[in-house]
């Protein structure tokens, strides 16, 4: 069973996108993780789609 690339860890004031591949945080520091971003973080990890849920998140957040 091979490692998913990206998982949402919780925390001190939220949840970031853990890169298992790059072994870095990738993208913000979300105080609530979307449902959305994390059924995909979870589930498939399609990086084109969670890469537009983050470009969606990151645009409400301004």
């Amino acid at each position: 069973m091979s490692k998913r690339r990206y998982v949402a860890r919780g925390v001190p004031g939220g949840y970031r996108i853990w890169d298992n591949r790059g072994r870095r945080w990738w993208g913000d520091l979300y105080e609530l993780c979307p449902d959305e971003l994390l059924t995909e973080l979870n589930g498939r990890a399609n990086q084109a789609r969670i890469t537009a849920l983050m470009k969606r998140y990151r645009a409400h957040k301004r």
